[in-house]
């Protein structure tokens, strides 16, 4: 995905973006609010990472303000060392599509980085298929086939699959599994996404000659077409 980034602090703009790009995205900075606002409605992004308070005379509430106001519906998360339940509010309430307080765990920026991102492609053109090499995913039919041989999943083994072909060539770690797949917002320390990755791969992967569900040692798991 393309990313805006807006955030003053350069230790928290150097760690996110670092972070944002090792996952393969794209990412645009700003560390005051006239950049940001520059860029925010003069190019194109998937998401906006948006620091609530900035220098430069506009402020993050701004921006997003001035984004609704000219119907720019791009997803923003604003990111915010205020973490009052009415400074959440006031900043759900001006647009924001999402509202992550500092500190943070950039595991979990990330996930709802690519959720609002996902929700975002989702709003402005279904996807009904997905295709990785020669493994293809109908999302109508619910049916899966490699090379035009037919392969039959369980419907959380299609919904991993499915996760998996969306970030094709991404790093998908523990926590956006649990999250994407299981809808579970914390580590029940089990080893359930590892029975189904095994599962899935002796569908998926035993029956030909290339594997394409990659083990990413320390980090988690890819689906890549070499």
């Amino acid at each position: 995905m393309r990313i805006l980034l807006v955030e003053d602090d350069p230790t928290v703009r150097s760690f996110v973006a670092k972070g944002l790009t090792e996952t393969g995205h794209l990412v645009e900075q700003a560390d005051n609010g006239k950049d940001g606002l520059f860029l925010a409605v003069s190019e194109k992004f998937d998401v906006i990472i948006l620091d609530r308070m900035l220098p430069g005379g506009i402020d993050g509430l701004r921006i997003l303000e001035t984004l609704r106001a000219q119907s720019n519906a791009t997803p923003v998360l604003i990111l915010s060392a205020l973490a009052d339940v009415d400074d959440r509010v006031a900043g759900l309430k001006s647009g924001s599509d999402d509202y992550l307080t500092k500190p943070f765990a950039f595991s979990e920026l990330l996930a709802r980085v690519e959720a609002l991102g996902r929700r975002g492609r989702n709003e402005a053109a279904p996807q009904t298929k997905l295709e990785v090499g020669g493994l293809e995913m109908d999302l109508l039919s619910r049916s899966v086939r490699r090379d035009g041989q037919k392969i039959d999943l369980q419907p959380r083994e299609f919904r991993l699959l499915e996760f998996l072909m969306r970030h094709a060539g991404q790093v998908v770690t523990r926590t956006m599994l649990l999250e994407g797949v299981w809808d579970y917002h914390f580590d029940p320390q089990t080893n359930v996404i590892d029975v189904h990755v095994s599962r899935l791969r002796q569908k998926v992967d035993k029956p030909f000659s290339q594997p394409l569900i990659q083990t990413v040692r320390n980090s988690g798991y890819m689906l890549r077409a070499d």
